[in-house]
């Protein structure tokens, strides 16, 4: 009984065998450009300094803001805010959330999430 069951493995294995077939490796492909290093070259730099076409706003090229408020007074406004001395003062890191009156007139900042 034990031959007969080797003998069926080893006729399985065989039949397996001759099934299973492996790709043939036809090796690099050659090569089918026809231009040469000098003309890859240069495409590639102009390729690498062209705009690229698969971003998101490439047609929509420049867009501009348009403004009522003068640069100067903005950027007075930015200087003041800076130098403010309850600039970064957040109701969240004061015990129960309540700002100190010490910090009189402090604005409150709440962050903000966008849309979608």
């Amino acid at each position: 009984m034990k031959t007969s069951k080797i003998l069926a493995a080893a006729a399985l294995s065989l039949l397996a065998a001759a099934g299973a077939h492996a790709e043939i490796y036809d090796g690099v492909h050659a090569l089918t450009s026809a231009n040469n290093r000098a003309e890859v070259s240069a495409q590639a730099a102009v390729a690498a300094r062209s705009a690229n076409p698969y971003a998101e706003g490439y047609a929509s090229g420049v867009t501009t803001i348009a403004s009522t408020r003068d640069r100067s007074s903005v950027r007075e406004e930015a200087v003041a805010a800076a130098h403010a001395p309850n600039q970064n003062v957040r109701r969240e890191s004061f015990a129960g959330s309540v700002i100190p009156s010490q910090f009189g007139g402090a604005r409150i900042s709440t962050t903000r999430q966008a849309a979608l």
